[in-house]
C-alpha cells in the first residue's frame, strides 16, 4: 500500500506530494516543523507538540495554516491512512508560496502545510538500544534561537555525515 501525505488541503500519494518551487520553505528554509512519536496508534504528547509549534509559528510571525483544532484531525488521519501503529508523524509549516524576496510576503499569503507519517519497528529500536550505537558530538552552530524548530537543518546533515 502506498504512503499518503497531506499537502495543502489534499491527501495525496507520497510519491505525488509536491510543494511549489517558490514555497518559502524551499527557497529560504522559512518554516518550522514538529515530529511526534506514534505509539500503539496514538500520537504521543500532542498538546505539548502543538504548543511548541504555536510558539515557533508565533516567534516567526507565521500564521497557522489551518485552525489549531483541525490540525490534530489531519495528523490522526495521516497516521490512519498510513496504517502507522508505531512510528512518527512529521509536519512542516512554511510561510507559503510567494515571489522570491527576503521580505515577508503580503498579508494573507496562505502558509503551506505538509504532514507525513511512517512506520517504525519498536523491537528493532530496542535491539539497537540494547547493543548501543556509536555517536560523536559537535558544537551547536545553527543559530541563537535553537528553541524554534526551524527547517534549516543543514548543520545537522553535515554533522551526521561527518559521524558516518
Amino acid at each position: 500500500m502506498p504512503r499518503i501525505a497531506y499537502v495543502n488541503g489534499r491527501y495525496v500519494a507520497h510519491a505525488d506530494a509536491f510543494v511549489h518551487i517558490e514555497d518559502r520553505g524551499y527557497q529560504f528554509a522559512d518554516g518550522v516543523y514538529e515530529v511526534c512519536e506514534v505509539a500503539r496508534g496514538f500520537i504521543v504528547d500532542m498538546p505539548r507538540h502543538l504548543g511548541r509549534l504555536n510558539r515557533s509559528l508565533t516567534e516567526l510571525s507565521i500564521d497557522w495554516p489551518v485552525t489549531r483544532g483541525v490540525l490534530p484531525i489531519i495528523m490522526r488521519e495521516v497516521v490512519r491512512r498510513n496504517h502507522v501503529t508505531d512510528g512518527l508523524v512529521y509536519l512542516q509549516v512554511t510561510r507559503g508560496v510567494a515571489s522570491r524576496d527576503f521580505i515577508f510576503p503580503a498579508a494573507g499569503t496562505k502558509p503551506s502545510l505538509v504532514v507525513t507519517a511512517r512506520k517504525a519497528d519498536p523491537a528493532a529500536a530496542a535491539k539497537r538500544a540494547e547493543s548501543g550505537i556509536k555517536v560523536i558530538t559537535v558544537p551547536e552552530n545553527r543559530w541563537d534561537r535553537v528553541d524554534i524548530k526551524s527547517v534549516g537543518l543543514l548543520p545537522n546533515v553535515l554533522a551526521k555525515q561527518k559521524a558516518k
